[in-house]
């Protein structure tokens, strides 16, 4: 991981992926009793089952501290948007409405 926000890098393994997407990685950072965070799990696995080449990843953010840390994540959920090569191209937190994960993803591909 190099650099912090927009433009940083992440790979598949600091994720805790096998590997990223091969168009695009959508990254949730959550917490176990966000509610929100059940509606964008929901969100982005529609998403991500609609577009092809992308993953959807979740990351429990209470035992990823370091990593949360290390990218200034400081509320759930809050979502990363990977290109193929895992740069971050958009970041959110909050609910993410569908048409704003799906106008990401055109940054991203």
């Amino acid at each position: 991981m190099r650099g912090r926000g927009a433009g940083e890098w992440l790979t598949a393994g600091e994720i805790g992926a096998e590997r990223l997407g091969e168009r695009a990685t959508l990254v949730q950072f959550s917490s176990a009793f966000c509610r929100p965070c059940q509606a964008t799990r929901r969100v982005l696995a529609e998403v991500s089952g609609m577009v092809g080449g992308v993953a959807h990843v979740e990351v429990d953010a209470e035992s990823r501290l370091e990593l949360v840390r290390a990218l200034g994540i400081t509320s759930t959920p809050t979502v990363l948007v990977l290109d193929a090569r895992g740069r971050v191209v958009r970041r959110a937190a909050g609910l993410p409405r569908k048409v704003d994960i799906i106008a990401a993803l055109g940054e991203a591909v």
